[in-house]
């Protein structure tokens, strides 16, 4: 990425956006087009809405955290009839409340969901909501899958999700300004039906041209320059492997966290991301400032309603044994400096290193 920029309507950009186009497909699994779009997720949907729905469409939108929501708001901006399911953040929804949704509102042209919502790390049900709409030919499943996709095994086709949607900065490992999307056929068809207003997110005019590995306007170029290499990486590493470490390091970060006799937020936890109650005796916000300032390390606090009340450990992406094994003692010590000391020293290294040893492999293996 820190080469000298390649003019994006050359061969030479052609040859990497070309690798990266098949790379995506390797790690959508998937037989279709995955598309690449500049923007964040925020804009893949935003993107999303313009061109698979009309206004006055009716949608139904699963809530239970800051993105479940955000979709739900655009979706309204954009004149689309939204059925919210409020969900309490930290829960995942019954997916009989889906069916019951749909059956109350037979019209309706897509169910949105989040795979993993960041700003609880709790996983939502999309497998079996894809087995409601999978036989419903105008009925869309479409799925933020930003901090799903790399971390666990999510197929477009075999779980019957018409749009999924990526983002550069999460387990691809790139910096943020890159979204990615698969298509299905059924949502194609939508998209020749929908009569939202769109230019730069047109992405009728996106397939077309990526088919000739190349962008309709200006990409991102040291981003997909990057993405080649982040593809490869994880080619190396394997899906398998790769999932299978996603699933031991987030087994490892709750278990240490309730040896540390602290509270998981999630009622559903994810392998991307592990939210945690914070001790109610300490200030609010500490363990993050003492981790970045003292330990020069960065986790992420709670959003919205929830500022103040929990923290999050991400491990995805390039994380690895060694890294969580830092951040749990390093949270350790701001702990006790903060005034929660109720746990041994040690104990979460203690908890979690039995179950990272998997990652820890012998030169003869």
């Amino acid at each position: 990425m820190a080469r000298s920029v390649y003019h994006h309507r050359t061969p030479a950009f052609e040859r990497i956006f070309e690798g990266c186009r098949q790379g995506l497909q390797w790690l959508f699994q998937t037989n279709h087009e995955v598309l690449t779009l500049s923007c964040s997720g925020t804009g893949a949907f935003e993107a999303i809405f313009q061109n698979f729905f009309s206004p006055g469409d009716t949608i139904i939108n699963v809530g239970g955290g800051k993105f479940g929501d955000r979709w739900a708001q655009m979706a309204t901006i954009f004149g689309l009839e939204v059925v919210s399911l409020s969900v309490p953040w930290g829960e995942s929804i019954d997916p009989g409340l889906v069916q019951q949704a749909l059956d109350n509102h037979p019209s309706t042209k897509a169910v949105v969901c989040v795979a993993c919502e960041t700003s609880t790390g709790t996983r939502q049900p999309y497998e079996a909501l894809g087995k409601m709409l999978k036989d419903k030919a105008d009925c869309l499943l479409i799925v933020d899958g930003i901090t799903a996709l790399g971390v666990w095994d999510i197929q477009p086709e075999r779980d019957h999700i018409d749009v999924l949607v990526a983002g550069s900065q999460k387990a691809l490992m790139l910096p943020p300004g890159l979204a990615f999307m698969s298509v299905s056929p059924k949502a194609w068809k939508a998209n020749q039906d929908s009569r939202m207003p769109h230019y730069y997110f047109d992405l009728a005019k996106e397939r077309a041209t990526q088919a000739k590995n190349q962008t309709a306007y200006t990409p991102a170029v040291s981003l997909i320059t990057g993405l080649q290499e982040s593809l490869l990486m994880m080619q190396e590493e394997g899906l398998p492997n790769l999932f299978a470490r996603h699933a031991r390091i987030a087994k490892a970060t709750r278990t240490a966290i309730k040896a540390l006799n602290l509270e998981l937020f999630s009622k559903s936890p994810a392998d991307s991301v592990t939210a945690v109650k914070a001790p109610t005796n300490i200030p609010e916000n500490s363990i993050y400032a003492g981790l970045r300032d003292r330990a020069n390390l960065t986790i992420a606090g709670g959003q919205e309603q929830l500022k103040g009340k929990i923290f999050r450990i991400a491990h995805l992406g390039y994380f690895d044994e060694l890294d969580i094994l830092t951040v749990l003692s390093a949270l350790e010590i701001i702990l006790r400096q903060e005034g929660y000391t109720n746990f041994e020293p040690g104990a979460s290294v203690a908890a979690a290193s039995p179950i990272l040893e998997e990652g820890f492999q012998s030169s003869s293996t």
